[in-house]
């Protein structure tokens, strides 16, 4: 852990060093309470396909988001927002704080929101973004959970 935590900050102390880049497809780690796999997709020059395919609470869940990316002034960051969907799979079990000490299995399906900065190396194929994506339950335990922030290193193709 510790040496995840040195790596991502290294990572970022050099932002301000180096100039970020345009790519088309990236490929990582989302790191954070459902960490994963994501995957994004430009398919145009501002906006993007992400797939996330994340895991929480003894169950996997797939999200699809559709994304915006703005350039901020001449600065070589770039945020972006965005929306969709997910899909997940749920095991209950004991003080679990979503299904409420339920131990039958669950699915739930929702929506998504996005939003965050992304900054892409140009001397190494490596790109980082920090998010908050906040989800909305609409079937299988609804409700709103807003805990969704994470830290995504991906390879760059």
């Amino acid at each position: 852990m510790k040496k995840t935590l040195f790596v991502i900050l290294f990572i970022l102390c050099n932002v301000i060093v180096l100039k970020a880049q345009d790519y088309k497809t990236s490929l990582g780690l989302r790191l954070g309470l459902t960490p994963g796999i994501t995957l994004k997709h430009f398919v145009s020059e501002n906006t993007a396909f992400e797939g996330i395919l994340g895991t929480r609470w003894e169950g996997t869940k797939l999200t699809g988001l559709f994304e915006i990316h703005n350039n901020i002034d001449d600065s070589p960051l770039v945020w972006y927002y965005g929306g969709g969907a997910h899909f997940g799979i749920y095991q209950g079990y004991k003080d679990n704080p979503w299904f409420y000490d339920d131990t039958e299995t669950h699915a739930v399906l929702g929506i998504d929101g996005i939003i965050g900065l992304e900054y892409t190396f140009i001397k190494v194929p490596i790109n980082v973004s920090v998010d908050w994506k906040p989800v909305i339950n609409l079937i299988g335990h609804s409700g709103f959970l807003g805990d969704g922030g994470a830290i995504s290193v991906r390879y760059v193709f």
